[in-house]
């Protein structure tokens, strides 16, 4: 496994990083979380990403059952906050009050005394960019935060908070945490242009676009098992499902082959490539998924690969 540093901060996060999404808590129980999590760790994987929303924090209560015994210093836990907990209208967005609230509660899920990086789960409008940013500041200097970051957010929305910090000299945020694949490039036109230029880097989520990428849904059928099957998690990746994508998708079989490498890896490897690209969140259901997932560290794809993909699936 290698590492890059997360932005200009000093924090080095393995390239590929396991996320919890549609699983722990959810669909994958805490006995198949705590195999998978501990292979990860093997591997050299030091990040993992929750929120509280993912399973209504039944994802974070996984991940610290997976990660007990673990030394913390060998992990870099990170979680988010904005969607609605409850049908209380401070129980959501990035109010002062949510966010605090939200962070004591993320730390007893997790059951440890700081997360490494939370992260603003979406931007909020309604709450004025300095009362999120100075939340996040007090809860740096309280020490319950030690680095902060946004998920999703317009490169407008990022600049302003880095502007807002740098007006009082306060703590920016070091990452962005946007969806990233060979099928969803719209982050290369403005967002990466600027995090480049504020220090900021990407942690992205779906780099295998909800499974399409690993062409397991090449003849469309949706095998039993499969987030395409699932009622509730194909709806998520219904755009990726059609003939047209799939076929697409199939042309970068062989070039996977070429290089010896699963389609899985291809996409990871893609990723990969830019360099303001700090971790790619992979989930898995298997430990073997992870183990196949991890190999795409370090893969360079080759000048002629990466313009092959480009003219299939063009940013």
């Amino acid at each position: 496994m290698q590492y890059r540093q997360l932005g200009r901060s000093g924090l080095q996060v393995s390239e590929i990083s396991l996320g919890s999404w549609l699983t722990y808590g959810a669909t994958v129980d805490v006995a198949a979380s705590i195999k998978i999590v501990a292979c990860a760790l093997e591997l050299g994987i030091n990040l993992f990403d929750t929120a509280d929303a993912y399973a209504n924090g039944a994802a974070e209560e996984s991940l610290r059952e997976s990660l007990r015994g673990v030394a913390r210093h060998k992990v870099v836990i990170a979680t988010k906050a904005f969607f609605p907990m409850s049908d209380d209208v401070n129980d959501r967005g990035l109010s002062r009050k949510h966010l605090f609230e939200s962070v004591e509660a993320s730390l007893r899920r997790l059951g440890t005394d700081y997360v490494d990086l939370h992260q603003c789960h979406r931007a909020d409008d309604s709450v004025p960019m300095d009362e999120t940013v100075r939340a996040y500041e007090d809860l740096i200097r309280a020490g319950k935060v030690l680095y902060w970051g946004t998920s999703e957010w317009s490169a407008k929305q990022i600049t302003d908070a880095v502007r807002t910090a740098e007006s009082w000299g306060g703590y920016g945020p070091i990452s962005n945490q946007p969806q990233y694949s060979i099928l969803r490039r719209g982050i290369e036109k403005k967002v990466i242009r600027s995090c480049k230029r504020e220090g900021i880097g990407q942690i992205v989520w779906s780099p295998m676009a909800q499974g399409v990428l690993t062409g397991k849904y090449a003849t469309g059928v949706r095998p039993e098992g499969t987030r395409a099957a699932h009622p509730f998690q194909s709806r998520f990746m219904e755009a990726f499902l059609t003939e047209e994508v799939l076929a697409r998708v199939e042309q970068l079989r062989p070039l996977a082959a070429d290089l010896g490498l699963s389609m899985s890896q291809l996409a990871l490897a893609w990723c990969l490539r830019q360099p303001n690209v700090a971790s790619a969140i992979v989930g898995a259901t298997t430990p073997a998924q992870i183990e196949e997932n991890a190999k795409a560290s370090g893969v360079v794809l080759p000048p002629e690969v990466l313009a092959t993909i480009d003219e299939l699936f063009p940013a």
